[in-house]
């Protein structure tokens, strides 16, 4: 098995690179520390994804970030920042938008395939009840958009192939640390292990899907 895991030097991407390994997959990590890869730049993603050969059976995209440059997640509109909310788009929804363009050329067309995109459930629409969080949320929810149309273009030309948004829960990583609260959180390696185990039991059946670290749908 052959893996490609984009944002390899953040926690949940170091985790997936560790379990996959000990999977004895073939895994490629690449990130914007080791290799330069800049999601929010084309000409980078391009560029380390251009020597990358086809047949890979896992792409895997674990970037994304809550905290840009110091600004905080907004608790009001008048917090808004034009400059923040792009900051937000362009990380957390063109960035992977990106990936998927200049990746799908590795993807086989002749067999089983999976790519996967780190959501977030304050993506879902359905499930706000909160408010708040409205760049990163608004951002969330672009993404989980353009997995969800992406599968459709992917299902034409790769039929045994999926594409999905998954949540990963609360995970301790620096991104969440100012902000889990209350909320219990899992170790990295834990929360990798969950979402290879989701992935496990997909189909192409769930193209375009959005679940979260037990596989259960959340809501659009």
């Amino acid at each position: 098995m052959r893996a490609v895991i984009i944002g390899s030097s953040g926690g949940i991407g170091a985790a997936l690179v560790a379990a996959l390994e000990g999977r004895g997959a073939d895994v490629t990590g690449l990130s914007r520390r080791d290799h330069g890869l800049d999601v929010t730049d084309e000409a980078s993603i391009a560029r380390v994804l251009a020597p990358l050969e086809p047949g890979v059976d896992l792409i895997f995209i674990a970037t994304g970030g809550l905290e840009i440059d110091g600004a905080r997640p907004e608790k009001a509109l008048r917090a808004l920042d034009p400059a923040a909310m792009a900051a937000q788009f362009a990380l957390n929804a063109i960035g992977p938008a990106l990936v998927l363009k200049h990746a799908l050329r590795l993807v086989p067309r002749d067999r089983p395939a999976k790519i996967a995109a780190l959501s977030a459930r304050v993506g879902s629409i359905g499930d706000n009840r909160l408010g708040g969080w409205h760049g990163y949320r608004a951002a969330k929810a672009a993404l989980n958009q353009i997995i969800r149309t992406a599968s459709v273009e992917l299902a034409r030309s790769h039929p045994q192939a999926m594409l999905v948004a998954l949540h990963p829960g609360t995970v301790a990583t620096p991104l969440t640390a100012a902000y889990a609260g209350g909320h219990p959180t899992v170790t990295p390696a834990a929360a990798a292990e969950h979402l290879l185990a989701v992935l496990d039991g997909l189909t192409p059946a769930d193209t375009g899907g959005f679940f979260d670290w037990q596989g259960k749908v959340i809501p659009w």
